[in-house]
């Protein structure tokens, strides 16, 4: 995807700070009683119509449809599991085709949101030797991955398969430069009566046409916690890392061999320069002190050992050491040469924060001690009209985040590079989180899991036309 700068100039980011801030106070004492946020800063793609069919609001000139639903019959002859979370798209050898790898969010034994039918029926037609973890034989581990192959021409899926097997709690990941995507476990479970091996790893899936159920191999090198998230630096292969923890860390791995990160590599944890340990999440109830927006930090990252962390304790080894902590770390994106994550749970109102981080040009070298990266707080806006429980994320092809909110009744919000907000749709349609936002590579429709009943759903639209920065 062709992508402009999101961020041109460090002043934009203050102005837009200092206009939403003013205007969302104003909004918020003339209209205490309002019961849906539309496009208050008029950038956006104008308000939301209501859906007849009553699941998705959207604006003029966009349509939607469901592409894949839990249940239905794949091409491998499962079912499509369920609680789809994170995705990536790749561009397949067909000019109108787009590959999905989507993600799937399923614990031990939850067999109705599992591709293998409420009695397990369809077990048998996939290998034990394809499983990470086959569970002794009894509890076999439902979570994973499954692939599709979408034509933009069309709009439809034309087959779509399991790709992963065998894992706990697919929740996010991240696509790599070298056509892959990266799933991450959200669980941290050990082996037990129950199950065959620990979890809390990261795998790779490759982007293919065919169908196939890929070699489950966890990435180790790049810990064991509770992940959420990653991105890659496609000029160094250096993958940034999540976790979805109330007093997580922000990890990175630096692989030993570029474009290869299971040949081993370097964990390591974000820390401020000269206020370790740094709280961000902002919280009135810590009384640490407070990360100011739009602020540049400088960081430092430190190696941490013990990455399988057999005692889940990475992050508490961490923030011992001096790392900063976050609150709830989830989608992570690289845009040019900068990449925006989210925090569930941070900021004083405990409803989001997002968080931009500018590499060194040294990155993991060793000039990067006198050139660091910087951390800043992009947006912390403490108003639930404007962003609630900001999730996964990503970058459109006009430089703007799209960011999926989880709550009750979630929308999906758009952020400028002046750090002003617009909605673009809204689910109307069932209680559960918008989750996996991707664009396919030509930027033309924007994917979008709801997680239950269990819905992929491509959005289609002006996506280049009507949005003022």
């Amino acid at each position: 995807m062709q992508r402009r700068k999101f961020i041109k100039k460090g002043s934009l980011v203050g102005l837009g700070f200092l206009g939403l801030r003013s205007y969302a106070d104003a909004f918020d004492i003339a209209d205490n009683h309002a019961t849906e946020y539309e496009d208050i800063f008029g950038c956006g793609y104008g308000r939301l119509k209501k859906d007849p069919n009553k699941i998705l609001n959207l604006p003029k000139g966009f349509s939607y449809k469901i592409i894949s639903q839990r249940g239905e019959k794949m091409s491998d002859g499962l079912l499509v599991p369920g609680l789809g979370d994170g995705m990536g798209t790749f561009q397949g050898a067909d000019p109108n085709h787009t590959i999905i790898v989507r993600n799937h969010e399923i614990s031990p034994k939850d067999v109705i949101n599992g591709g293998f039918g409420k009695e397990m029926d369809l077990l048998g037609k996939v290998s034990s030797d394809l499983f990470y973890d086959y569970g002794h034989g009894t509890t076999p581990c439902l979570g994973g991955t499954s692939t599709l192959i979408y034509n933009r021409k069309t709009h439809q899926v034309e087959k779509q398969w399991l790709s992963l097997a065998g894992t706990v709690r697919n929740c996010a990941g991240g696509t790599t430069p070298w056509g892959s995507w990266i799933t991450c476990e959200e669980s941290v479970l050990r082996a037990n009566d129950m199950l065959e091996k620990d979890h809390g790893y990261n795998f790779e899936v490759p982007a293919t046409n065919g169908i196939e159920i890929h070699d489950p191999l966890p990435i180790k090198a790049m810990g064991r916690f509770n992940h959420e998230a990653v991105c890659v630096d496609p000029r160094t292969s250096i993958v940034y890392q999540t976790e979805d923890r109330p007093d997580g860390l922000i990890y990175r791995y630096v692989p030993d061999v570029p474009g290869q990160l299971n040949k081993g590599g370097r964990l390591q944890v974000l820390a401020i320069k000269a206020q370790s340990p740094f709280d961000t999440r902002n919280w009135t109830t810590t009384g640490a002190k407070k990360m100011k927006k739009n602020k540049k930090y400088e960081v430092h990252w430190m190696d941490i050992d013990d990455v399988e962390s057999p005692f889940d304790d990475l992050r508490v080894r961490g923030k011992k050491a001096g790392a900063a902590v976050f609150a709830r770390g989830e989608g992570v994106w690289f845009g040019d040469n900068e990449l925006y994550f989210a925090c569930t749970n941070g900021g004083r109102e405990a409803i989001g924060q997002i968080f931009r981080y500018t590499p060194s040009p040294f990155e993991a070298q060793e000039a990067e001690a006198t050139t660091p990266g910087t951390l800043e707080l992009f947006l912390e806006p403490n108003r639930s009209r404007v962003i609630e429980n900001c999730d996964n994320l990503t970058i459109a092809a006009n430089g703007d985040l799209v960011i999926c909110e989880d709550k009750h009744t979630p929308r999906i919000i758009g952020v400028t590079p002046k750090g002003k907000t617009y909605q673009i749709a809204k689910n109307v349609g069932y209680p559960s989180e918008f989750a996996g936002a991707t664009f396919s590579p030509d930027g033309s429709t924007l994917f979008v899991n709801i997680q239950k009943p269990g819905l992929t759903i491509a959005i289609m639209g002006p996506w280049a036309e009507g949005v003022s920065s």
